[in-house]
C-alpha cells in the first residue's frame, strides 16, 4: 500500500481501492475515492468542499452516528465507537476518539478513530485525541497519530503513546498547518523508540 498525508488528518491510502480519511485542503480534483472515512464534524476533518473533489458516483462514506444529519443517505455506513464492520471487503474497527483533559473532543460526542485492515496490516488512523484508556488498548501495525498539540496530543505526548502501543510504523499527522510546528514531525521521531519505524509523510 502507499500512504500519503496531505494536511491535518487528511490521508490517502492507495491499495486495491483508493481510501481517504478526513479529506482536507485537497488541491486537485481526482474523483477517485472508493471509500471516504470521516472521524468527526470539525471543519478540518469534515470538509464538503474537499469531499466533492475526491468523491465519485459510487464512493462509500463511513461516518460516526453523530454526523448522520450531515451526510446521511445512499452509500453511507453509519458507525459508533467500539464496533466492527465490513466496508467494501475491509475489516474496520472503530475506536472512541476523544480528549482526556480538554473540551474540544468530548467522549460523549461519539467521535471515532478507525483501524482498517489493508493488505493484512492493521492501519490505525487516530483522529483528534489524547492518549486515553480506550486507545491504549488497541493493537495495530501502522499508526497515524496527531502530534500538533492544543486540540490533540503534542509531539512529546504522541511519542510516549506510540512507545506504549508499539506499532511497527508510526506516522505523525495534524501539525504544521496553524497548529504545531513544521519541525514537530522530526522532534516526534527523535523521541520514538528506535525499534519502531517512524516515517514523515506530511506534504510529500
Amino acid at each position: 500500500m502507499k500512504i500519503k498525508v496531505n494536511a491535518q488528518s487528511s490521508i490517502k491510502i492507495i491499495s486495491d481501492k483508493i481510501i481517504y480519511f478526513d479529506p482536507f485542503l485537497i488541491k486537485e480534483e481526482s474523483h477517485d475515492a472508493d471509500i471516504i472515512f470521516v472521524s468527526h464534524d470539525h471543519y478540518d476533518h469534515f470538509s464538503i468542499e474537499d469531499i466533492k473533489k475526491v468523491e465519485k458516483e459510487d464512493t462509500v462514506y463511513v461516518i460516526p452516528d453523530c454526523m448522520y444529519n450531515l451526510l446521511g443517505g445512499q452509500n453511507v455506513v453509519i458507525v459508533k465507537p467500539n464496533e466492527k464492520v465490513n466496508v467494501e471487503g475491509y475489516e474496520v474497527v472503530t475506536i472512541p476518539s476523544y480528549n482526556r483533559d480538554k473540551q474540544f473532543h468530548p467522549k460523549q460526542k461519539g467521535y471515532v478513530a478507525y483501524i482498517v485492515t489493508i493488505e493484512g496490516k492493521r492501519v490505525y488512523v487516530a483522529g483528534d485525541c489524547d492518549e486515553n484508556e480506550d486507545n491504549l488498548r488497541i493493537s495495530c501495525d501502522i499508526a497515524l497519530i496527531p502530534i500538533g498539540g492544543h486540540y490533540t496530543m503534542d509531539y512529546k505526548e504522541a511519542a510516549s503513546y506510540i512507545n506504549k502501543i508499539r506499532p511497527d510504523l508510526a506516522i505523525p499527522t495534524h501539525y504544521g498547518n496553524g497548529i504545531g510546528d513544521e519541525k514537530d514531525g522530526e522532534r516526534f521521531k527523535e523521541l520514538v523508540d528506535k525499534d519502531i519505524e517512524t516515517e514523515i509523510l506530511l506534504g510529500k
